[in-house]
């Protein structure tokens, strides 16, 4: 492992630790006698049981690809803060299809479904390219802008076109529109209780690897890359800037919204509500992919993690904490995961610090 490398885990290490401190004083403040209890839950329950473990793993698909979405954009010099649009339009696109569509035979409505959520999450997210690369309007200014258009524009739909008013949601899928187990309810299960958990990890993971190859083994890759380093020595090079900007966000977007369809195919039931409030998979994808340090396969890994502390957290209520004190602290140690590049910062000056005096030191007894 390299200097670099060491350098970066050993970031990702330092705020992890700090977030689940800060985490751990705040459940004392709350519940003293209780606080260690519940803290070790958010520590071990998700590898108490194969079930435990694949919920983790269900939790951890959409997060992955919203992560991804985030890294991607990151890695061309753009910061994505439209992934919970993008997630949202591309949900609704798949549950659409997944209800309307019957007539087609289960495995080419659910492909269709998954490809549907993709173009209509790369459409939404071509929205603030265009205008960042024709009108020179700031990408994060227009995600937040098309986040609560799409969040608006879905509460809509639903009513219009898949509505039941008996739980004022969406209806829910049919059975044979969720995404196929592959067997692995049969490994991640407790006795006869098996877990949701289903192909999308799998999808999630080969989408992430393909990212990486995009990213650094291809010329389009590159192309991409170049324009987010140096835009003006990407354009004396030939590089289409305009074109780069609004193909990045495309496919940020794509990423986004194959996480939202993902998300409510995964066989739980889940319908889409007429709700208020942005997707919060899209936020948490921006944790995700600074604790995995904006790499596609870190993501992975960043994103199980996230997904790991969430469903320890979520059983804390079982020892007496209110709804909002776990919120608050899984909140606290999945967001201080934002920190990450800022402590690498940190970290990488005090080495350097510390490298130069040794080699003073070294100089003068010489």
């Amino acid at each position: 492992m390299n200097r670099s490398s060491m350098l970066s885990f050993l970031s990702s290490v330092l705020v992890i630790v700090a977030g689940l401190a800060i985490g751990f004083i705040i459940l004392l403040i709350s519940n003293a006698n209780q606080a260690i209890p519940a803290f070790t839950t958010i520590l071990t329950f998700g590898i108490t049981s194969m079930r435990n473990l694949g919920d983790v793993l269900l939790f951890a698909t959409p997060i992955i690809l919203t992560g991804l979405s985030v890294a991607f954009a990151f890695k061309t010099g753009l910061f994505n803060i439209g992934a919970s649009g993008q997630f949202t339009i591309g949900a609704f696109v798949a549950v659409f299809i997944s209800l309307e569509f019957t007539f087609l035979p289960p495995p080419i409505r659910i492909i269709s479904a998954i490809l549907a959520a993709a173009t209509a999450g790369a459409l939404w997210g071509a929205i603030p390219g265009l205008l960042k690369a024709y009108r020179n309007v700031h990408e994060v200014i227009s995600c937040i802008m098309t986040n609560y258009i799409a969040m608006l524009f879905v509460n809509y739909m639903i009513i219009t076109f898949i509505f039941d008013p008996g739980n004022a949601t969406s209806r829910r899928l049919p059975a044979d529109s969720n995404l196929p187990t592959m067997g692995l309810d049969y490994i991640f299960r407790d006795a006869l209780r098996p877990s949701f958990v289903n192909v999308g990890i799998i999808l999630a993971i080969l989408t992430a690897v393909l990212i990486y190859i995009i990213l650094e083994k291809t010329t389009f890759g590159y192309e991409l890359k170049a324009c987010g380093f140096n835009k003006d020595a990407a354009k004396y090079a030939g590089i289409n800037e305009n074109r780069n900007i609004i193909t990045s966000m495309m496919i940020c977007g794509a990423l986004a919204g194959i996480g939202g369809a993902l998300n409510f195919m995964n066989g739980t039931g889940l319908a889409m509500g007429i709700v208020d409030v942005l997707a919060s998979e899209g936020f948490m994808g921006i944790s995700v992919a600074f604790l995995g340090l904006n790499h596609p396969i870190g993501v992975i890994f960043s994103g199980i993690l996230v997904a790991y502390l969430y469903i320890g957290g979520a059983r804390m209520q079982v020892f007496g904490f209110s709804i909002e004190i776990i919120e608050i602290v899984i909140s606290i140690i999945i967001y201080f995961c934002a920190f990450v590049f800022l402590v690498k910062t940190f970290v990488g000056k005090g080495l350097v610090k510390i490298t130069k005096k040794t080699t003073q030191k070294e100089e003068i007894v010489e």
